[in-house]
């Protein structure tokens, strides 16, 4: 007869000495590590943050009741994991993986530790295959791979998280597993998000991790951490393509340097302390492309960071500049001009650069950077001038017609196949004698012709993804007789 031997869990236990805010510290805990889960009475619940020879400190993740000095507490000698899952699909859930939106409880099918390590070299591949963000001007000039870590940058009010949700509504019917991170946020901007998630049916693909500005500083500390574990569950368990947003890491810097002035760490510049990079240097670096021995899978981060009246040369913009793949930088003066998105070519790229494009974007794409910026220098050039000839008139027009062909609407984006007829319309002239607000018009009503009349070129793009010379042919004709309607 088998013996049957309950596994022994080793417990320590301490004494609460102060209390300071959101850190308390502890007594007792003589063999404890950073990360680890510790229990207090009433069912609150903290993680060590750090420890010297006198005492523990922790931080209070989740408050079941009032902490004070003279509590006794709990540690089990485990790092602190949550519950991941696919039940987590179509969720809202808190920093710690519980249900925030008043659904069942969420149980999960197994536990990942919060602070991962990072897929090592020999784990990952380089970046192949093209991430479809649906922003026409960032397919188009600054591409991102599947895997890759690309920062959106820029003031406030200026369309950062429209850029990271239209690339979530983008994943639709793709496969890809979308994880909305908020990070000290207000509830309003959670609740404009979760209508966009309501009204385009994104809970069948994707999910939101929330810590809003009225959450605990623990909270806002963890939850970046827990919406990449519950992405690498899907990563590594499913071989999936993950995207996660992170909105924002500013907010996430601002807790952790209120963190360590209460955990009396020497401030640094800016009052941060010195291992603020590695904060957001061991988040990122969890993306990946996974090599085909692990399943493949990839997981794609967009962290936003926002900069003060757009300086990029402040410590939390330059740090996160230099650890990710490239950045989207957003320019106020553009968002005032109309100009929508107002992405600014100028100071955004994109490291992986064009080895991902699809071989008919990179082909008709290839000079429409420096097309949009020499248009821009000859414009302000012009504003001085009062009169032009006829030769920097028609480059003017020609500039005016990339401009409106690159602007598109909020939370309307554009598949890549979409964007292929548009490019080689604008290519093959389709958009000159047009006003520049009649171009837009001009476009959608190209794009219907075509889903329309030669549905089987759309469909032949999306298996090919370049343009035969079949293909153009029966472009040619299309917009030959489009030519001929619009007349």
């Amino acid at each position: 007869m088998a013996l049957k031997i309950n596994i022994v869990q080793l417990k320590e236990s301490g004494v609460v000495v102060e209390v300071k805010q959101d850190i308390a510290h502890i007594n007792g805990l003589s063999n404890c590590m950073n990360g680890q889960l510790v229990q207090f009475p009433a069912g609150s619940e903290g993680v060590i943050v750090g420890f010297n020879e006198d005492y523990a400190l922790v931080l209070l993740v989740h408050e079941g009741g009032p902490v004070k000095p003279g509590d006794k507490v709990t540690s089990s000698l485990e790092t602190f994991s949550i519950p991941v899952g696919n039940e987590f699909i179509g969720r809202t859930v808190n920093a710690l993986g519980k249900a925030a939106d008043g659904g069942p409880t969420i149980h999960g099918e197994k536990k990942y530790p919060i602070f991962g390590t990072a897929p090592s070299v020999l784990d990952r591949i380089p970046l192949t295959e093209v991430f479809a963000s649906g922003t026409k001007i960032v397919d188009m000039m600054i591409p991102l791979g599947k895997g890759q870590r690309e920062l959106i940058i820029g003031d406030r009010m200026t369309g950062k998280t429209t850029i990271a949700t239209d690339a979530i509504l983008t994943q639709k019917n793709t496969g890809v597993i979308c994880i909305y991170c908020c990070i000290g946020k207000a509830e309003a901007s959670l609740q404009k998000v979760m209508e966009i998630f309501n009204e385009n049916d994104v809970w069948k693909y994707g999910l939101i991790v929330s810590a809003t500005a009225s959450d605990s500083m623990g909270q806002q500390y963890l939850a970046p951490y827990v919406a990449t574990s519950i992405g690498e569950y899907f990563m590594y368990e499913h071989g999936k393509d993950v995207l996660v947003v992170f909105d924002d890491l500013t907010k996430h810097a601002w807790t952790y340097r209120q963190m360590s002035l209460l955990l009396e760490r020497s401030p640094g510049r800016d009052a941060y302390p010195g291992d603020i990079f590695y904060l957001h240097s061991q988040l990122v670096e969890r993306a990946c492309k996974l090599s085909p021995q692990l399943g493949g899978g990839s997981m794609t981060h967009l962290p936003i960071i926002e900069t003060l009246q757009g300086d990029v040369t402040g410590y939390i913009p330059s740090n996160t500049i230099s650890m990710t793949d490239g950045q989207i930088y957003m320019n106020s003066a553009l968002f005032g001009e109309g100009f929508k998105p107002a992405i600014d070519l100028g100071l955004s790229v994109s490291r992986i650069g064009s080895k991902v494009q699809w071989p008919a974007v990179k082909e008709l794409s290839g000079m429409l950077r420096l097309e949009y910026v020499k248009f821009k220098e000859l414009q302000k050039l012009t504003r001085v001038k009062a009169g032009v000839s006829e030769d920097v008139e028609r480059r003017l027009n020609k500039g005016l017609a990339v401009q409106e062909l690159l602007k598109q609407l909020n939370s309307r984006p554009v598949p890549m196949e979409e964007q292929v007829v548009l490019l080689y319309a604008f290519r093959q002239g389709v958009l000159e004698g047009h006003r520049p607000e009649d171009i837009r018009g001009v476009l959608d009503a190209i794009i219907k012709r075509v889903k329309l009349d030669k549905p089987e070129v759309v469909e032949e793009l999306i298996k090919v993804k370049e343009l035969t010379v079949a293909m153009k042919e029966a472009l040619d004709e299309e917009f030959a007789r489009f030519r001929h309607t619009a007349v």
